[in-house]
């Protein structure tokens, strides 16, 4: 198992759920990824929960409380991009045509935090690490993968992120946009069309699996629905959609050859 230690700027390094049933999502991805779940009470009330494997962390969750419902947040997973000075990333992102919708914060001793929304209408956390660095396990079974935006104008947002965290992008024959930082192509960009109906923009998390078949079968027998059965993702492996018994919606997937290795600096 390789553990991360720190991740450069610019890359994806957390992701939490924001749900309408801790619980039930606990159940859920633990049955489904053997995820453990650790978990703490938050400074203004409430419970966080760290999912682990082999006690590093893999991902956040909370539960949205009953006036976020009312208000229609919806539930989903939440994508944090590492950079040591959020405050400048704001800066940036508010220059850029982003809306931020959560101000630098920090969260006790953990870290400082804030959330904006891009001008094509994706929301995006970033993240500078102090006890908590992130996701400790990534690019390995069970663990996330790939960060995803989907969005209906893709060159606004090439230009945006280009400006905020300064990402460079390659494109490849099938016209998908795959972003670069620090050298490490970490994360991609999906153009909307018609077909998508009324579905909003936003970032979609991948997890790596070691048989996308037998995964899809076991989040229906836990409560969860296959949104796009197991496909061809083109030359790169096998791929399905998934969603969790709480309605928020991942995919998963499976690569022809090894995955990347792991951001930062790693150990076995």
């Amino acid at each position: 198992m390789k553990v991360v230690k720190e991740n450069p700027d610019g890359v994806f390094c957390w992701i939490d759920l924001s749900t309408t049933d801790i619980e039930g999502a606990r159940a859920f991805y633990g049955g489904l990824f053997g995820w453990e779940a650790s978990v703490s009470p938050m400074p203004g009330g409430g419970d966080y929960t760290n999912f682990q494997i082999g006690g590093y962390n893999v991902a956040g969750g909370g539960e949205l409380g009953p006036e976020m419902v009312a208000a229609g947040v919806p539930a989903v997973w939440n994508s944090y991009v590492k950079f040591d000075d959020v405050d400048g990333v704001v800066e940036r992102a508010r220059a850029a045509g982003g809306m931020v919708t959560v101000e630098p914060m920090d969260i006790t001793d953990q870290g400082r935090m804030a959330m904006f929304i891009d001008p094509t209408g994706a929301a995006l956390g970033v993240w500078s690490p102090q006890a908590h660095i992130g996701a400790q396990i990534v690019n390995q079974a069970n663990t996330l993968v790939w960060n995803e935006l989907q969005t209906r104008d893709v060159p606004v947002a090439q230009a945006f992120f280009r400006d905020v965290f300064g990402w460079t992008n390659t494109v490849d024959g099938n016209g998908y946009v795959m972003y670069h930082a620090d050298g490490r192509l970490h994360c991609g960009s999906l153009q909307m069309d018609e077909t998508w109906g009324d579905m909003p923009p936003g970032w979609s998390v991948y997890f790596l699996v070691d048989d996308v078949d037998a995964t899809a079968a076991r989040a229906v027998e836990l409560g969860g629905k296959v949104l796009v059965p197991p496909s061809p993702a083109g030359e790169l492996g096998t791929m399905a959609v998934l969603q969790d018994p709480q309605g928020v919606s991942f995919s998963i997937i499976r690569f022809n050859g090894p995955a990347d290795e792991p951001p930062g600096h790693t150990r076995e």
